[in-house]
């Protein structure tokens, strides 16, 4: 009896000191493969992003692995950080993946269009007037006319605008 103990004690050390091991493909391949063919079974295209991205990354993080095999091989820690990482990328709860795409990649991969803006604010002196939006649109349209004034709140109103950098929008909803 003893020694079937050990042997129970024994098969536990092992399982633990290679969980990493075991678990990491069961996280990153065996239940995202599950999950992808139930969103392609879905109508609804929140869980397709979901599982395309995680797959987008994946494929990033294989690749990176691939490129610095020789240095990964030397932190004992990159797979519990992989495992620990992919477990916040793959689960539902935390939209990882989603998270990651949408704040660190979108954004390089995405070709953004400038549109220019009309109201740059002036330095404002002592002897000068506030140079506010109004005053701003006032010389516009004298400078321009009132029907490039109009053409340009119609053309603003069309588009979605959503950042801002340095007095020019980008429209992030452009997709090539």
């Amino acid at each position: 009896m003893g020694g079937s103990g050990g042997g129970i004690g024994s098969l536990l050390k092992v399982i633990i000191s290679n969980f990493d091991v075991l678990a990491g493909p069961v996280v990153s391949l065996v239940y995202p493969l599950y999950a992808s063919i139930r969103a392609i079974e879905t109508k609804s295209p929140v869980d397709d992003q979901q599982w395309l991205t995680y797959w987008i990354l994946y494929s990033m993080i294989t690749l990176f692995e691939l490129t610095f095999a020789k240095l990964i091989e030397w932190l004992p820690f990159w797979s519990y950080a992989k495992l620990i990482s992919t477990c916040w990328l793959v689960i539902p709860y935390f939209n990882g993946a989603a998270y990651v795409y949408e704040h660190y990649i979108r954004p390089y991969i995405v070709q953004r269009k400038a549109v220019n803006i009309w109201y740059v604010p002036r330095k404002k002196d002592a002897f000068s007037k506030p140079d506010d939006i109004l005053t701003a649109a006032e010389k516009y349209i004298q400078e321009h006319g009132t029907q490039a004034f109009e053409e340009m709140i119609h053309k603003a109103e069309g588009e979605r605008k959503t950042h801002t950098s340095n007095y020019v929008f980008y429209d992030d909803d452009y997709r090539y």
